[in-house]
């Protein structure tokens, strides 16, 4: 670990005029963090108003706009931290933010689906705003860049979630799906002016680096082709096996290639640092089982028992700001989950911190799994599983933020924030299966919701999911053991 360390100790880069000020620098970096957030979040809850307010016909356009904002969100946390690095931390930043207020401003100018679809996908992209805190402040932040880094992305993303939901759903109930849009038009538009203000415009990070414009979109187009079949597995059928395949012979040919590659997307070197792989992995599972989590609260809570027949009844009957307040104590205990892991994982105690929050998830997933037919169920759930979670995700970024020198920071988040976005789509292709498989009618329409039964088999699975990662990281100790036994011998 103190090899780590030395490698990732910051090297000095001179600004224009004075050093930033620490705490503009969080704030902005905090404020990019629970925007893209709220964007992420607040869109699944939607989801019904905006099927009803376009006249869309079946579940699978709907999803569609998930899978839009999912596909240009994998496409720009591959890209946009990669630019950082090479072009400089403003330019990414203003980049992305820029996107964001282009994809909001798009539906809120057409009115329609098409133009839903469109913002959606560009939003996506704009998305990957949320790791470029961890390069500027790294970098501009001496050696608290990695923590501060860290915890302002950890704690701002719980923050970004609940202003998401709660946030959202207020401005549709007592406005307009579309004045949702003309109002995140202009905080996103408002905070591509603050990062061009306040995000230090200094040389680049990797002087002599290039983007290798073979390699991006080549793993942009695998990536997307697995992003493609978790999101729209379950609408196609055995036909989401063709981009299954394409995207992982793809990816398999992606990384035979980029080790003999002189501009690598990202250094694979870096997957064979200690704890690495380990650490994307297990960031990929807390993201799935983050996103599974949401998806269970969110639809079991809308339900609405009176509209269902007495034997099939279940459910809160919540509107999607009522939902967004049993998320609070998510918020809250995320505070505390990236805080409490810096000096652990500093010290060496990577796996145990890993541990240590995948077994409060699996906790908090299996009093689910048994109690969620109230809202204090889920208050309490909630704060078990922000816990957890802010734990596996403040370690992971830590490790392999720390196994880079600082002019590589982008890359590595780009790395991890690759496999978040990866497991975010998995989870929740998974829950979906699982409220797929029973399904029960509306009486008087044309709906069907998920078998009440189907919860509680959706939070098992996703303990399963939390459980992984305590494997994961005991194998990669295991075999790292085992490397320096025969190094030793």
């Amino acid at each position: 670990m103190a090899q780590m360390n030395q490698q990732a100790a910051p090297r000095r880069r001179a600004t224009a005029g004075h050093g930033p000020d620490k705490g503009l620098l969080i704030g902005i970096g905090a404020l990019m963090v629970v925007l893209t957030n709220a964007v992420i979040f607040i869109l699944p809850p939607l989801l019904p108003v905006i099927q009803a307010q376009y006249g869309l016909a079946t579940v699978a356009e709907t999803t569609w706009l998930y899978t839009a904002l999912t596909l240009g969100g994998g496409a720009g946390f591959i890209l946009l931290p990669r630019l950082a690095d090479l072009y400089g931390d403003r330019n990414a930043s203003v980049a992305a933010s820029a996107f964001l207020a282009v994809g909001a401003a798009v539906p809120a100018i057409g009115d329609s689906y098409p133009t839903l679809l469109a913002g959606c996908t560009l939003m996506g992209f704009g998305c990957a705003a949320q790791l470029l805190p961890l390069g500027f402040l790294r970098r501009n932040l001496g050696e608290s860049g990695i923590t501060v880094g860290v915890a302002v992305l950890v704690i701002a993303t719980g923050a970004g979630i609940v202003v998401g939901m709660i946030g959202g759903g207020l401005i549709v109930e007592t406005l307009s799906l579309r004045s949702f849009f003309a109002i995140l038009t202009a905080a996103c538009a408002a905070t591509t002016l603050a990062t061009y203000l306040l995000v230090p415009h200094a040389p680049p990070a990797e002087r002599a680096g290039r983007i290798g414009v073979v390699g991006t979109v080549w793993m942009i187009g695998w990536v997307a082709a697995i992003l493609l079949t978790l999101t729209q597995g379950l609408v196609w059928g055995n036909a989401a096996l063709i981009p299954l395949t394409i995207g992982i012979v793809g990816g398999i040919a992606w990384i035979r290639a980029q080790r003999r590659s002189s501009t690598a997307v990202f250094d694979v070197a870096l997957m064979r640092a200690p704890l690495v792989t380990a650490s994307c992995l297990s960031i990929a599972l807390f993201a799935a089982v983050n996103s599974a989590f949401l998806l269970l609260l969110s639809t079991y809570a809308q339900v609405i028992p009176e509209a269902l027949r007495p034997v099939d009844a279940y459910g809160l009957g919540l509107s999607a700001l009522q939902t967004g307040w049993l998320m609070v104590p998510f918020a809250v205990t995320f505070l505390v989950g990236g805080a409490v892991v810096d000096r652990p994982v500093a010290n060496g105690r990577g796996v145990p911190v890993f541990v240590v929050g995948a077994l409060i998830s699996a906790a908090g997933l299996a009093w689910l799994a048994m109690m969620h037919d109230q809202q204090w169920h889920y208050l309490v759930g909630a704060a078990v599983m922000g816990l957890g979670c802010s734990i596996g995700y403040a370690a992971g970024f830590t490790l392999v933020q720390a196994a880079v020198p600082e002019e590589k920071a982008g890359m590595a988040a780009g790395v991890a924030g690759t496999f978040m976005a990866v497991g975010f789509a998995f989870g929740t292709a998974l829950v979906s299966a699982d409220l797929s498989a029973s399904l029960v009618p509306v009486p008087g329409t044309t709906l069907e919701v998920a078998a009440e039964s189907l919860y509680g088999t959706g939070y098992w699975i996703s303990g399963v999911l939390a459980l992984l990662v305590v494997v994961t990281v005991l194998v990669s100790r295991a075999r790292a053991r085992r490397r320096t036994s025969r190094l030793a011998a």
